[in-house]
């Protein structure tokens, strides 16, 4: 049986991966309002695809332990920048949920860092 810090890691993973991803997906599918901040910060259009797809795959690599480490480090670049939008187009309250994400991506890094592929002194 899985010990209660395992079980919270994956809940934890669990709570970014699905709203990340989801939001990955949207951006992907080309829905408007998931575009709309790209569009005001003047980026190029592809640049919204760009950052769906790298949602998707961060969401996707925090399911695998020894990725999860990198896929939680990517995700917190991203949920800074997001942080980052909110701060200068919008009120602050609206980089809240942003904010806690790139949180909750740095207490997975430290969680996963002992399985992680990239972390000296991590298991073969």
């Amino acid at each position: 049986m899985a010990n209660k810090k395992s079980i919270g890691t994956w809940l934890l993973i669990l709570l970014v991966a699905l709203p990340v991803g989801a939001a990955g997906v949207g951006k992907l599918m080309g829905v408007e309002m998931m575009h709309q901040s790209f569009q005001l910060m003047g980026m190029p259009e592809w640049f919204g695809y760009f950052i769906g797809a790298c949602e998707l795959a961060g969401a996707l690599g925090l399911l695998i332990p020894r990725l999860s480490a990198a896929a939680a480090s990517g995700l917190l670049a991203i949920m800074l920048g997001a942080v980052g939008f909110h701060i200068a187009f919008t009120p602050l309250s609206a980089g809240v949920p942003a904010l806690v994400l790139a949180i909750l991506a740095v207490v997975i890094v430290i969680a996963r860092k002992k399985e992680s592929l990239w972390f000296p002194g991590a298991q073969a």
